[in-house]
């Protein structure tokens, strides 16, 4: 949890708020599928579901009032796999900070797989 401190108060975000705000400016990027994880009982990579895509999503809160964010994702399948990335890490940062006023320090997106249908 983030806590802000303003002129009348303080103001506290949950993580949950990163994680819905990230998985959604993440899949709206073109050639993204959806959000990934990796299963710990077979080891596969599965695609999650719009309701659960904050799985996929891991922010860490700084000591200096910053965030790092890391998420997983599945790709479509003929895209560019930098370009792609380098949307995501434009979309998300931007969407973070204007959101929650919170700056964001790093951006790590990993391509777990890439859909073929």
């Amino acid at each position: 949890m983030v806590k802000l401190e303003n002129d009348n108060g303080f103001i506290y975000i949950n993580a949950d708020v990163f994680t819905t705000l990230v998985g959604e400016a993440a899949t709206s990027c073109f050639g993204v599928k959806g959000m990934a994880m990796r299963s710990v009982t077979d080891g596969l990579v599965h695609l999650l579901k719009r309701e659960s895509m904050g799985k996929g999503v891991y922010v860490t809160f700084n000591d200096n009032d910053t965030v790092s964010i890391e998420l997983h994702i599945i790709i479509e399948h003929g895209v560019n796999i930098p370009a792609i990335c380098k949307s995501i890490i434009s979309e998300v940062a931007y969407k973070v900070s204007v959101v929650t006023g919170i700056k964001v320090s790093s951006v790590d997106v990993f391509v777990d797989s890439i859909s073929l249908d």
